[in-house]
């Protein structure tokens, strides 16, 4: 037999295969790597996404918190008007054991539910406050400002808002494992509180909110998400 023509060995296969396989391991390592990556990244932005959608909800009400239009409210009601309700004195509540904000917000929009309160003014002599929604009675005289009472709970692992005045619940945000609140109140320098009472809350002049969320795939570490939003009305 012609030596010059002898094939591979045993020894060089085995080599061969050893090396094969150190590099298909070496693959299949970085595809892994890079999907558990992607999936991590993902998650990320999902949960970043919703805790913006979330926060910039409540930053837009938290501005129009106490916004009464152009007049004080009048003190006697006329026929179909009421006294105002002591949730408009204190627009602003906060219950930490419930994890419960309360805000009574200027309406913004007209295409959603029904405003909880309406007042009605022509901004110079006169300012009435009426229950649910109210058409002004010279439109180009008067002005109507829609108030909705807004009602953000944590309950279980849901940010859910209530609206005052139908009482209907709806999701806002999953997978949230915390919802804190605390106040900026006046003085020189500010200084923020975590408890609030109806005799404080006149002082509030900002909010900071933290909002923590959760990956349920466990892809992800908790984030927590911070904003501060200043109420507009009391500067």
């Amino acid at each position: 037999m012609n030596k010059q023509s002898r094939g591979f060995g045993l020894i060089e296969i085995m080599v061969a295969l050893v090396l094969g396989l150190i590099v298909v391991a070496g693959i299949i390592q970085i595809f892994i790597s890079t999907k558990t990556t992607f999936q991590s990244q993902n998650n990320a932005a999902r949960m970043q996404e919703d805790a913006r959608f979330a926060l910039s909800k409540l930053i837009q009400e938290i501005r129009m918190t106490g916004m009464y239009g152009c007049l004080k409210l009048d003190t006697t009601p006329v026929a179909g008007a009421i006294a105002a309700p002591p949730n408009l004195t204190n627009p602003i509540r906060w219950d930490a054991a419930r994890a419960q904000l309360t805000l009574v917000t200027a309406d913004i929009g007209t295409s959603g539910t029904n405003p909880t309160w309406t007042i009605i003014s022509d901004c110079q002599t006169f300012s009435q406050l009426y229950a649910g929604a109210r058409t002004p009675g010279d439109a180009t005289k008067q002005t109507a400002f829609p108030l909705r009472q807004l009602v953000y709970t944590l309950t279980g692992t849901q940010l859910t808002l209530t609206d005052g005045l139908t009482g209907a619940a709806q999701i806002l945000v999953e997978n949230v494992s915390a919802f804190n609140v605390s106040f900026g109140m006046a003085g020189s320098p500010m200084s923020y509180s975590t408890t609030l009472t109806d005799a404080s809350s006149t002082s509030v002049r900002s909010v900071r909110l933290s909002l923590t969320l959760t990956d349920p795939a466990g892809k992800v570490g908790p984030q927590t998400y911070n904003v501060v939003a200043a109420l507009r009305n009391r500067f």
